[in-house]
């Protein structure tokens, strides 16, 4: 059964590949999409060759519904978006797929129902499918190769559904030991550095001593470390001292 999240229906609009309509799936699943619509399989529906593409997202192939034309596969949406790499001469709204998405999310959250309809891998859609749409998602794509295969369309686009409503740090830091190092460790490990560096007579001339232990502060500061970072750095110098009694 098809989850319970609200999200646009991702409308291939007579696909020519079972192979591409199972990456396609694979696409949408990637980011928790599973409304799928087929208008006009080139070759029939079911098709073997999608399954093999799939890969862990059959579900979204026996589940699909399948119609005969654009207007049946779209006939029960609020608002329809369809993507082309194309400029068109027909006058509609023109979004990135950010903005797309974003707007998507907006109109889904008040009850309306949307669908983003793709083209065949050749040619993309014909301007009589377009006119079904009530905007039109481009992608900033090199214009001497502006081609997206299916896959790749859906991809994007599902990757920017998922941003739109699922917020994502920009960076995390993961690991075993990620926890940062508190500013106690820093300053312990700052002096067990100064004071080794101070017995080896490091902090010479004397009257740039001063000056060059606030540099040295100020390298330790300066660095992103992990408590497991200072406990290694403390036991570098130590062994480095240890080798150099021996």
């Amino acid at each position: 059964m098809p989850t319970d999240a609200p999200q646009p229906s991702f409308v291939l609009i007579r696909p020519q590949m079972g192979e591409n309509i199972g990456a396609a799936a694979r696409a949408m699943w990637n980011f928790g999409l599973d409304r799928m619509r087929i208008v006009a399989p080139r070759d029939g529906w079911p098709n073997p060759a999608a399954d093999a593409l799939a890969s862990g997202a059959g579900r979204l192939l026996d589940e699909a519904e399948v119609s005969d034309d654009v207007a049946s596969g779209i006939a029960d949406r609020t608002y329809v978006y369809a993507t082309t790499a194309r400029p068109r001469e027909l006058t509609k709204p023109v979004f990135s797929p950010e903005a797309a998405m974003a707007d998507a999310a907006a109109r889904i959250g008040r009850g309306e129902k949307v669908a983003v309809m793709f083209g065949p891998e050749r040619s993309g859609m014909e301007n009589a499918d377009i006119a079904h749409a009530n905007a039109i998602i481009t992608v900033p794509v090199n214009p001497e190769f502006p081609s997206l295969n299916l896959a790749q369309c859906v991809l994007l686009v599902g990757y920017e559904w998922r941003r739109a409503v699922e917020a994502a740090p920009d960076m995390v830091m993961q690991g075993q030991t990620i926890d940062a190092a508190d500013q106690r460790d820093i300053e312990a490990l700052a002096r067990h550095y100064e004071d080794r560096l101070e017995e080896a007579g490091f902090f010479y001339p004397d009257h740039k001593a001063d000056s060059m232990k606030v540099n040295l502060r100020n390298l330790w500061s300066r660095m992103a470390l992990t408590r497991a970072d200072t406990q290694m750095l403390h036991g570098v110098l130590r062994q480095l001292l240890r080798g150099k009694t021996k």
